[in-house]
């Protein structure tokens, strides 16, 4: 099993700054990409940026120049650095990591997301 534990999130005036952080532990053989989603109530969850293993980047045109997203790997983190906040940018944010892991003997890809941390921009 995978574990996906995230910190950093919080209540923060708009233009204000705020750093995320996601840290996967477990039977971990590997991490393909990881990524950050966000969702707010009554709408789908939605792409914010994601990081592939070698470093290559993606993000949502609404939060491009604005956020940056980092991995450490071999502390098998990835970060999200939020900066010039908008009210619109208030949601839940979901790290996302696709892993391989060593599962009945074998190597298998999964997909894990961790609890949601609350980011609340306020106008």
């Amino acid at each position: 099993q995978v574990q996906l534990v995230e910190s950093g999130g919080g209540l923060v005036q708009a233009g204000g700054s705020l750093r995320l952080s996601c840290a996967a532990s477990g039977s971990i053989f590997s991490i393909n990409a990881m990524g950050w989603y966000r969702q707010v109530p009554g709408k789908q969850r939605e792409l914010v940026a994601a990081i592939t293993s070698d470093g290559s980047t993606n993000y949502a045109d609404s939060v491009k120049g604005r956020f940056t997203i980092s991995r450490d790997n071999a502390k098998n983190t990835v970060y999200l650095q939020m900066i010039s906040l908008k009210f619109e940018d208030t949601a839940v944010h979901y790290c996302n990591v696709e892993a391989q892991v060593l599962r009945f003997a074998t190597i298998q890809t999964h997909s894990y997301w961790g609890q949601g941390t609350q980011v609340t921009v306020s106008s």
